[in-house]
């Protein structure tokens, strides 16, 4: 996974750990509050993370992020318009909301607009003025809908790694059951934030 990465707080210093940690996804069914999944630390067994899918919003290509105790984290939708008409790409982007009700853009996901099956990668950027980000650029590489991909900074270290264990292949779809891999220092909001969309794009669980 290489070199042991500097604090990286795009949501919040709060979402950064001193040490590697390793999460469980769950989706959660269409027909079980909508769809979406559940976010567990895999070493205390705790939740943390939830995600629910426009199924629960009533709000095509959105999604909301929020913790263990049900606060919101992040808002997560499609921009539409004029910016993604005269872009190559289709684009998301991640918000974190305030006590006022507004809305910051904190990071920025391009999935290449492309009618070939190898399409360009999809990269992230992070929106932050924030000289504690030590990269504003990264990409997926690997493929999500396999669930064997990871997130790349500009200088090619992994900051987190999606997979599924050997044991979960045997027992059920490794689609609904697999684990990321955040690397310390790494935001893991941001991270799960980043697998939202992608679960998205993918016609994942996050979908109506």
């Amino acid at each position: 996974m290489g070199a042991k990465m500097k604090e990286m707080p795009v949501v919040s210093k709060m979402f950064c750990s001193s040490t590697d940690v390793v999460l469980g996804v769950r989706s959660r069914p269409h027909v079980v509050g909508g769809g979406g999944f559940v976010v567990t630390d895999l070493h205390t067994h705790q939740p943390v993370f939830q995600v629910d899918g426009c199924g629960v919003l009533g709000k095509k290509d959105q999604m909301t992020l929020t913790d263990a105790y049900k606060n919101p984290v992040l808002l997560i939708r499609r921009k539409g318009g004029i910016v993604e008409a005269v872009s190559l790409h289709r684009q998301w982007g991640g918000y974190t909301p305030n006590y006022q009700g507004c809305q910051k853009l904190v990071f920025t996901l391009k999935d290449p607009k492309s009618c070939f099956p190898k399409k360009g990668p999809i990269s992230v950027s992070i929106e932050l003025k924030d000289e504690s980000i030590y990269c504003k650029n990264f990409q997926i590489k690997g493929y999500f809908l396999d669930r064997d991909c990871s997130i790349v900074d500009s200088g090619g270290n992994v900051i987190a790694q999606v997979g599924v264990s050997k044991e979960v292949q045997q027992v059920m779809e490794k689609k609904d059951l697999y684990h990321v891999v955040v690397k310390a220092g790494i935001d893991q909001a941001f991270v799960v934030g980043v697998i939202a969309i992608l679960d998205y794009i993918h016609n994942g669980s996050t979908r109506c």
